[in-house]
């Protein structure tokens, strides 16, 4: 049953990064997965639920990204550190992200809330560093950083290099 479980998310998750959540019907899920329909609303209520559920997974992984920055101590580490962080990212998670930056758009979703740990993180690197602005560098970092992401899912790694090592050597030289 745990297998099937995971095959429905995955599989969810796939056609959700591709397509949009609101494009895809559960039936559609159920028939790329192989299962009923049926198992789908008894292992996750509804297909908001199952999205939830693929939230849930998102969640984590950028907690486990983000910890090696939270934890830095020295200040042009954790600039470094997040401006590679779109490059440090395995291929074979890029539907998760994918699906993020799809939500965004899509529905009443909201996740900046995951990326405030880090932007608090940055303004302190900044702050350290002595720029003006802290926050506001942390938040344009940031953006940059959601850009070059957005890049790298739609383009790829290399397309965005030349972006890194301008960023790299604009705050680190």
């Amino acid at each position: 049953m745990i297998d099937r479980k995971k095959k429905i998310l995955h599989t969810a998750l796939d056609l959700f990064a591709n397509e949009g959540f609101k494009s895809v019907p559960t039936s559609k899920i159920a028939k790329h997965a192989e299962v009923s329909e049926g198992l789908i609303f008894r292992h996750f209520e509804n297909k908001q639920g199952l999205l939830n559920a693929l939230i849930q997974e998102a969640s984590e992984k950028v907690n486990t990204l983000f910890t090696p920055i939270l934890l830095q101590t020295d200040a042009k580490m954790v600039i470094q550190k997040t401006i590679e962080l779109p490059f440090s990212v395995s291929k074979n998670e890029y539907p998760f992200w994918k699906l993020q930056f799809k939500l965004k758009w899509e529905n009443d979703y909201d996740g900046s809330d995951k990326m405030e740990p880090l932007i608090v993180k940055l303004a302190w690197a900044f702050k350290v560093l002595g720029y003006e602005e802290p926050r506001k560098e942390a938040e344009i970092l940031n953006h940059i950083i959601e850009s070059i992401s957005t890049g790298i899912l739609r383009d790829s790694v290399k397309s965005q290099i030349g972006l890194k090592d301008f960023l790299i050597h604009k705050y680190l030289k």
